[in-house]
Order: structure tokens, then C-alpha cells, then sequence
């Protein structure tokens, strides 16, 4: 990272952004082109999940190139200035490397359903059989996190 005191190193501080984050997008090359997707997310610590209907172009596009990149931001607040060139945003960030996968396992499946409703409630959810066969879910293998932020000028 080119300014490392924006840096953010601490892997709790990272899951932090991640799990106050509303949205992630999530980051495909189509044969060389870029495609970015915002979409509702799970979290284990260790890999994301994302619901999807069972055909589309995110699928078709990580059916072809596995390797993702994943962005998450909290924004803090806006720092307003008499010009324009001193304003700025309070944010922190997290931009990740993986592999994406379809998860075809029912168990899963279900494991997946639950953690992306445990990102937005706390409340507990069950999901009927039918509608989880109805769902793809995509799975990243999280391969390296890094965090970014940006503080108040004092």
C-alpha cells in the first residue's frame, strides 16, 4: 500500500469493516474485461457467500475465471472545507483476493442462506427445501484481505 499510515493491519479491525459493511462487490474478468456486481454477502471469517438465481452472467463468468476480487466500505462521515480541493470522506475499506465456487451441497447451501441473513438480522431463519434448490450460491475462498482508511485531519 503506497500510504501505509492509512493502512489498516489488524485482522479484527478488517472482519470489523467487513461485517458493518451492507454490500459487497464482487469483482470478475470476463474474458479480459471487467465486471463488478454489488450484492448482499455472508461472512465465516474465512470464506463469502452470495445467493444468485441459477443462471446469469456472474455464473456464467465464474464458471470461466475463478479468481475474484472482493471491496467492502464503511463510510464514516463527509469532512466539509471552504474549498473544494480540502473536502473529503471518512471511510474504512477492504479489498480482498479469492477463488470463486459453486456450492451444489444442500447442507451448505443452507449454511450459506443463513450467515448472508446473519450479516443483515439477528434473527433466525429457516429456509423451505424447494426454495434452496432454487438458489446457486457462489462461494469465495478468501485468499488475502487488506484494509484501508481514512481518518480525520486534524
Amino acid at each position: 500500500m503506497r500510504r501505509s499510515e492509512k493502512e489498516i493491519t489488524d485482522r479484527a479491525e478488517i472482519d470489523s469493516v467487513i461485517r458493518r459493511s451492507q454490500v459487497c462487490r464482487l469483482g470478475l474478468s470476463d474474458q479480459g474485461r471487467p465486471y463488478i456486481v454489488p450484492l448482499c454477502f455472508g461472512y465465516d471469517g474465512r470464506a463469502l457467500y452470495f445467493h444468485s438465481a441459477r443462471e446469469g452472467r456472474k455464473l456464467d463468468i465464474v464458471r470461466q475465471n475463478d479468481q475474484v476480487c472482493v471491496e467492502f466500505d464503511v463510510v464514516e462521515g463527509l469532512v466539509e472545507a471552504e474549498q473544494g480541493c480540502n473536502w473529503g470522506i471518512l471511510y474504512r475499506s477492504v479489498i480482498g483476493f479469492g477463488t470463486a465456487g459453486l456450492v451444489e451441497d444442500f447442507g451448505e447451501k443452507e449454511k450459506a442462506l443463513s450467515l448472508i441473513m446473519a450479516q443483515y438480522s439477528t434473527r433466525t431463519f429457516s429456509f423451505p427445501p424447494d426454495k434452496i434448490n432454487l438458489v446457486a450460491i457462489i462461494k469465495v475462498t478468501i485468499e488475502s484481505l487488506t484494509g484501508k482508511e481514512a481518518k480525520r485531519r486534524i
